[in-house]
């Protein structure tokens, strides 16, 4: 009984916040804020955070996954028992649980990896972070990566949250993006570079 006044809570929070929002795909970020609202409330910003990038490293990594979601005639009472199950094994928090059934019950269930993903950057603002991606020819360790990163703070001024990958496709140094900025060491955007330049010549 308090599981299902609990959803009901959540729900008449979301219906409230989401009032006046249409139904493109631009207003998906009003869910995330409705989110994050909801987190910061009951105190589990950092859990949601967690357990949000799980699911959408799940998305990614698991194409069976990402084809349920992203099928139309999925039923709604399906997609539940299912998101259920991976949340009951996973041990989501109980806000995320009935989140993500009130997406479903809305339909807006097949926009949640923009959804989670606005809820993300939404948290790191709030922190003041800025978000940094860092693509290496070759697997740095963590001290590597921990000094990028400082150096970053130090020349942006601000926390940086970075998400590296190592990019065997790369011959050579690093490609950093900071926000909208792009810093590319790599040899083979280098070479790219001359040939254009050769090319043009």
């Amino acid at each position: 009984m308090l599981i299902k006044r609990n959803f009901y809570k959540t729900s008449s929070y979301l219906r409230t916040k989401l009032t006046k929002i249409n139904t493109s795909v631009t207003s998906n970020n009003s869910y995330s804020q409705a989110l994050f609202e909801l987190a910061s409330e009951n105190n589990v910003l950092l859990e949601l955070e967690e357990q949000t990038s799980a699911l959408l490293k799940l998305i990614k990594t698991s194409s069976d996954f990402r084809d349920l979601i992203k099928n139309p005639t999925t039923k709604s009472d399906d997609l539940i028992k299912i998101m259920d199950e991976i949340a009951n094994q996973n041990k989501f928090n109980g806000l995320l649980k009935r989140f993500i059934s009130f997406l479903i019950k809305k339909r807006r269930f097949f926009y949640v990896e923009k959804i989670f993903n606005d809820y993300l950057d939404v948290c790191s603002r709030s922190r003041g972070e800025i978000k940094a991606e860092l693509l290496a020819a070759k697997e740095l360790d963590k001290k590597d990566i921990d000094k990028v990163k400082n150096e970053l703070a130090e020349n942006f001024g601000s926390n940086i949250k970075l998400n590296y990958k190592h990019d065997q496709s790369l011959i050579g140094g690093l490609v950093i993006k900071v926000g909208s900025t792009m810093v590319d060491t790599s040899i083979k955007n280098k070479l790219h570079q001359i040939q254009k330049q050769m090319i043009e010549a």
